[in-house]
């Protein structure tokens, strides 16, 4: 999730990806995401086992900054907010 293009950034876990951006978007998710307005779906993945989504979200957060923008831009190039656009649950 982002604050917008280029901005804040925050990677995270869920088993259900309506429900936890819904909650991110009315101030009830992380108070990281909260206190920097992370709002907007910008990139997501579906994983079959827990286990390695787990693991890929650990991965991700040692990523610089510049890699996971350049995940982002390869899929979504516009930054454009994907909530409506897909359903992952």
């Amino acid at each position: 999730m982002a604050s917008g293009w280029n901005g804040t950034l925050y990677v995270g876990v869920t088993n259900s990806l309506s429900r936890r951006v819904a909650e991110h978007r009315e101030g009830r998710g992380s108070g990281f995401a909260r206190k920097y307005g992370v709002t907007h779906l910008v990139y997501a993945e579906r994983f079959e086992r827990a286990d390695e989504v787990i693991a890929q979200e650990k991965r991700m957060k040692k990523w610089a900054r510049e890699r996971k923008i350049a995940l982002i831009e390869a899929a979504n190039p516009t930054w454009r907010d994907l909530h409506d656009t897909i359903h992952l649950d």
